[in-house]
């Protein structure tokens, strides 16, 4: 599929040439939700925790003797019943990341571009370059083509003038292509792609 290339300015730089195995396909929307399962699991901190019996400090003395006074038979205070005793099965550290095998990784990446293409949320731009490091310069262009949520991808490095100035515009986030994942991309209204992003995607999934 072709899309037409703009510049920062919002005039027209040429087309590009989409690719249907990366962007055509019919988007499932199983296979992006498992993919934005282990995205967000893997990052998730794991450092809750609760104390155990063993762990809390109380005496270890029996609460009282174990015969003639008609209740029942207890031995530590810590136990999980009592006030101030250790919590039962509660929560420990550890990681909360799960396997994904690595090409249904990669599919979910083809899909969720392909449902921004399908959505007509994608704008592919000739070049990220800006002038000076402007904020005010940058989002009046953003504004000028539309973006107000938007996820923007880069080549390889982002030019550093460009960084500067997007990187305190609110809901607009700025990522090299390795770092183009599918959560962002589906977390954002707009995908903005460079050409050299564009190209770099194509190499990937050759």
């Amino acid at each position: 599929m072709d899309l037409t290339v703009k510049t920062l300015e919002g005039k027209d730089a040429g087309k590009v040439s989409l690719s249907d195995a990366i962007f055509g396909l019919e988007p499932r929307e199983d296979i992006i939700a498992r993919v934005i399962r282990w995205q967000l699991a893997k990052r998730q901190q794991g450092t809750h925790k609760a104390k155990g019996r063993a762990e809390v400090a109380r005496t270890g003395a029996k609460m009282y003797k174990q015969k003639g006074t008609g209740r029942a038979r207890h031995h530590s205070a810590r136990a999980p019943q009592f006030r101030g005793g250790g919590k039962a099965h509660g929560p420990v550290v550890r990681s909360h990341a799960h396997d994904l095998p690595k090409k249904v990784r990669a599919l979910g990446l083809r899909h969720a571009l392909s449902a921004k293409l399908k959505a007509e949320e994608i704008i592919v731009l000739d070049d990220l370059v800006a002038n000076e490091a402007k904020t005010k310069a940058l989002a009046g262009a953003f504004a000028s083509l539309g973006l107000t949520n938007a996820l923007i991808i880069g080549g390889a490095e982002i030019e550093s003038n460009f960084k500067l100035a997007a990187q305190n515009i609110p809901n607009v986030d700025v990522l090299p292509v390795q770092g183009i994942n599918v959560y962002d991309i589906l977390r954002r209204g707009k995908l903005v792609l460079s050409k050299a992003a564009v190209e770099a995607l194509e190499e990937r999934f050759k």
